[in-house]
């Protein structure tokens, strides 16, 4: 048998980070170096499970696929079995296998046992191995099988799906598994997946490998990720038929956010088709530098996501491919739009994870789901880069949560298990048990909310841009003219000259508010609480707001949350945020906005 050494590429220090020509997906003939580093960790340890997280785009199905290769050759396995999350991932996975020179059935039903005898291995779902584990578990037995749990934190989706995974595949000569997101919102294990406890005593998952969004972008195998937020007026009605107003953006509770955010996203109003011509512009001016490229509008149902092809379709005079999640032709039209030039895309659920559509360079976020799993597979769908320069452009609503999670893409998070409450300035997420019960809320409304609310009117305006954890724009009343200059930016740009443009844009728009002010002076700042709320609502959602703001200070500047509070607390006095008024948290609150104006501008 040949030696390691000659099936290895060459080492990781004379790869390049990404593809010399960026070769298709499933066929190079060369690593990136994260990818070489990785098989070389790999192959030395000669592990049972192995858990490696890389970020969307960065290429983990290549990865596995030469694990795979490397282990036939070597007789280490005889088959091959990949767990995917959806039916599409089945056929996308069997296809860059074939091109790698592996015969993967993506047919195969665990009720048949049997396959033709031309494949090396199959592809089956999360779920269709929850339904009869036992009949995976026989043919694992028969065979020294690799188990290829592709997006592994989908394990934990059910207590069935992790159950039936373990059962199925407890006797698996290796374990290869796989994600770009490893955090839950829950305390579901993940299957195969180790924890460790720290000193802090809180049990956390411990990846074998890790490239994350930020080595990705350094190295150019993934593009920087413009976010485009946009506010506006919004008005409903409730139950009792009260009128409600706000403007989307503003600090609220979590019931009156989550109606905003649905009155925005209601396709019978003003805000979508507003942000749908701001999104189409951009993609028209993206084009002028790469020319098949697509967009995708992320829906949350399939009644919206037809009402807003219908807008797009009158908008843009073309008609938009609608994938929805229950249609048999899905996977194939998602592969169509994928090969062809087409506009735009609209769907549910079927472009969330793991579907590869490299040419999508702008995407609408309108959909009301909010949690930090969900978001970050969205937004992967946009980052696979094809060549250096390529930008990605994503219009999301001016929610805190959402413009919270656009703001830390880079952040490199673990799956916790039994996070332990405390009052410590330094963990963003004490006292704030709701946050936690918002995470798990699943796709849909709730019975109560669809009950509630009924969307009357709403209106779009350019809120900011928010990129590497900064955010760019005034908000004032040059806001129209802001958001033609930020559509405006070249589609092909590296991430450093994307920071540098901005931040010049950035000057130029404070400088000239300030000659306003000084004509007309300075406004006062908004109280950033509703006074309708009662106090215990109005303290709860201003250590919100400082949590936030202190997250994205600890982003921008690498200090840690607790030295941040403290030094809150040292040039303006006063206790823990735990323990503050609500008069202390607001100048607090007033104190790390200042600084941040003073670093951008």
């Amino acid at each position: 048998m040949p030696s390691v050494d000659s099936h290895l590429p060459a080492a990781p220090a004379v790869l390049p980070p990404a593809y010399p020509e960026r070769a298709a997906w499933g066929t190079a003939s060369k690593l990136r170096a994260w990818q070489s580093e990785a098989l070389k960790l790999y192959l030395d340890a000669n592990p049972r499970d192995f858990l490696a997280v890389a970020t969307p785009g960065a290429g983990k199905t290549t990865f596995a696929l030469t694990v795979a290769a490397e282990l036939l050759h070597r007789r280490v396995i005889e088959r091959i079995t990949v767990v995917t999350p959806t039916e599409h991932l089945k056929v996308q996975w069997a296809e860059a296998a074939d091109r790698a020179g592996i015969a993967i059935d993506p047919a195969f039903a665990g009720r048949r046992g049997k396959t033709n005898k031309d494949f090396q291995g199959v592809a089956v779902t999360y779920a269709g191995v929850a339904v009869n584990p036992l009949a995976f578990r026989v043919r694992t037995e028969r065979f020294k099988t690799l188990v290829i749990l592709d997006e592994v934190h989908h394990g934990g989706d059910a207590l069935s799906w992790g159950e039936g995974v373990r059962e199925a595949f407890e006797p698996a000569a290796r374990r290869l598994c796989l994600t770009g997101t490893p955090f839950r919102s829950d305390d579901n294990p993940i299957p195969f997946v180790t924890y460790e406890e720290g000193h802090d005593g809180v049990a956390r998952s411990k990846a074998d490998y890790t490239y994350g969004y930020g080595h990705a972008l350094r190295d150019h195998v993934v593009r920087p990720v413009i976010f485009m937020s946009y506010s506006g007026e919004m008005r409903w009605r409730t139950k009792a038929g009260d009128e409600v107003a706000a403007r989307l953006g503003e600090p609220l509770t979590k019931d009156l956010t989550a109606q905003a955010l649905r009155t925005a996203l209601d396709p019978t109003g003003e805000w979508m088709p507003a942000v749908l011509a701001a999104a189409d512009k951009r993609l028209t001016e993206v084009r002028r530098h790469m020319p098949d490229a697509g967009a995708l509008v992320i829906s949350g149902d399939q009644n919206t996501a037809r009402a807003y092809a219908k807008t797009l379709r009158e908008l843009t005079g073309e008609a938009p491919t609608v994938v929805l999640s229950d249609e048999k032709a899905a996977s194939k039209k998602i592969q169509k739009f994928s090969e062809g030039d087409s506009r735009w895309m609209v769907a549910v659920r079927m472009v969330s994870e793991g579907v590869d559509v490299p040419r999508l360079a702008v995407g609408v976020y309108a959909t009301p789901t909010s949690t930090p799993l969900f978001f970050a597979q969205a937004v992967g769908r946009f980052v696979r880069a094809r060549k250096r320069g390529e930008t990605a452009s994503v219009f999301v609503p001016s929610v805190t949560r959402l413009l919270g999670f656009a703001a830390e893409m880079e952040v490199e998070r673990d799956h916790v298990l039994g996070r332990k409450n405390s009052n410590d300035d330094g963990d963003i997420f004490a006292l704030e048990d709701d946050l936690l019960k918002q995470a798990n809320q699943t796709e849909g409304a709730s019975d109560e909310l669809e009950g509630n609310f009924e969307a009357l009117g709403s209106d779009a305006s350019f809120d900011r841009v928010v990129f590497d954890g900064g955010d760019y724009g005034t908000g004032g009343d040059q806001a129209s003219d802001e958001e033609l200059d930020f559509l405006g930016l070249p589609g092909l740009l590296e991430p450093d000259q994307v920071r540098e443009l901005l931040q010049k844009r950035q000057q130029k728009s404070v400088a000239a508010q300030k000659r306003g002010q000084r004509g007309s002076g300075a406004p006062e700042r908004e109280d950033p609480t509703p006074t309708e709320l009662a106090t215990h609502e109005q303290i709860a959602l201003l250590r919100r707001e400082l949590n936030g703001l202190v997250a994205a200070w600890h982003h921008r500047t690498g200090q840690p949350h607790g030295v941040i509070h403290n030094d809150l607390r040292r040039k303006l006095g006063g206790p823990a945020a735990a323990h503050a008024s609500s008069i202390q948290l607001k100048e607090r609150i007033e104190l790390i906005r200042d600084w941040a104006t003073q670093r951008r501008a």
